[in-house]
């Protein structure tokens, strides 16, 4: 999950880079935030002590899984990124949003079992 959210960061930044000049502190600057966020709240989340604080940065992983999603369709009617671009992104994006969301549930089923 990790990996593939690093993958879908490195391809968000290759399609970013022909973007025009003028979005560099818009747009180009808040796709790549979000794809950035997506990796780094995994590895902050499991770096925690707890299952609870892990869940939680996975929750903030999956709300920027939804804003790149967002962003990625306004680039598409911008027309800003090719269909096929807006195809690999949401397809990249929903398979680590299945994974958050089925580690997220393994965990908090654990949780719950351990109480």
């Amino acid at each position: 999950m990790w990996q593939k959210s690093m993958e879908l960061t490195e391809e968000i930044y290759l399609i970013t880079e022909k973007f025009p000049k003028s979005e560099v502190y818009g747009l180009t600057s808040q796709i790549r935030r979000a794809a950035v966020s997506i990796p780094a709240n995994i590895a902050e989340g499991q770096a925690r002590h707890t299952t609870q604080q892990f869940l939680q940065f996975l929750g903030i992983a999956k709300g920027s899984v939804a804003e790149l999603e967002t962003l990625s369709i306004l680039l598409k009617a911008l027309k800003y990124i090719s269909e096929s671009d807006l195809t690999k992104i949401l397809l990249i994006s929903s398979e680590i949003n299945k994974m958050l969301h089925g580690l997220s549930k393994a965990l908090t089923e654990r949780q719950t079992d351990q109480k």
